[in-house]
């Protein structure tokens, strides 16, 4: 497998040889390009050598697989630089997940290609990583995720905004980085998709105005389904605001009336237990049965 860093840099060196320690006890072997150790500010490194790394592990025969380091902040500033060309011509699974939104977006928009919505290399090994988030993550790699997402085992309530059941692509992300890719021509497009949201640390109103700016842009109109993760940490109530919405008064608000199936609280975030699995594949929604099914594999 091969390892570039997208987003943002590590913190301490731990952080990146905890993963490979992981993952050769398993008998895998872990190539690193040089982003990884790249530190600047609050990326690793510059644009373009992230993408060239990007590149080089999809030209690597060697490599099968391909994990970005973490999320954070800066994988938009390689978009106009990525050879979408070269993306579709040596297809290959990438896995990420929140800043990483902005390549699962781009990369299927302009290359067609299945990326995975999972855990950065920097959860391997890591002591707050639970197993059902690292299993998840291999069995996306190597089965290519299909089947049924399963839900979070400390607590497995699962609420159905709206009702219904509906079989189509499976998009989404970060709704942070899906927003501020709006109006760009790296937008998802999620017109007849099932659109996955997650975030973190959020409070109700940032969701309110986010939707807000969906709505206006017609994107909620076009959706045939969604899926809210557990969105870790969010809701928490804004000290500025007198009276402030709860953030399922938010979702309600903003999703239960959309005429598609809506669930909320599948482990697809930044919570302890994250499900992996692909986008751009078709899956099933059922809100009757709160479930969603992957029914098409990714890249393997």
């Amino acid at each position: 497998m091969g390892v570039f860093a997208s987003s943002g840099p590590y913190e301490n060196r731990s952080d990146v040889l905890r993963p490979i320690e992981w993952w050769n006890s398993r008998g895998y072997q872990v190539r690193l390009t040089d982003s990884v150790w790249a530190r600047h500010d609050y990326v690793a490194g510059p644009a373009q050598d992230r993408v060239d790394d990007l590149h080089a592990l999809l030209l690597d025969e060697a490599v099968d697989v391909i994990f970005c380091l973490w999320g954070g902040v800066g994988a938009i500033e390689m978009l106009p630089l990525i050879d979408y060309d070269l993306v579709a011509a040596h297809p290959k699974a990438i896995m990420g997940f929140s800043d990483v939104t902005n390549l699962h977006s781009a990369l299927l928009r302009h290359s067609g290609l299945s990326t995975f919505h999972g855990p950065g290399f920097g959860s391997f090994g890591a002591s707050d990583r639970e197993a059902f988030t690292l299993d998840s993550a291999v069995n996306a790699f190597t089965n290519g995720g299909v089947g049924e997402v399963p839900r979070r085992p400390d607590d497995e309530y699962i609420r159905a905004l709206a009702g219904g059941r509906v079989t189509a692509p499976v998009v989404g992300g970060n709704l942070y980085t899906l927003n501020h890719l709006m109006s760009t021509p790296y937008e998802l497009d999620a017109a007849g998709c099932i659109l996955l949201i997650e975030e973190v640390d959020t409070m109700a109103i940032d969701f309110d105005v986010m939707f807000w700016q969906m709505r206006l842009a017609g994107v909620l109109d076009e959706l045939a389904g969604v899926v809210v993760s557990d969105l870790q940490a969010c809701g928490k109530p804004d000290p500025e605001v007198v009276a402030d919405r709860s953030l399922e008064d938010v979702l309600e608000f903003h999703l239960a009336d959309l005429g598609v199936p809506v669930i909320y609280g599948l482990p697809l975030g930044h919570g302890p237990h994250l499900a992996s699995l692909p986008f751009g594949v078709l899956a099933t929604l059922d809100a009757e049965a709160r479930s969603l099914t992957i029914d098409e594999p990714g890249v393997r």
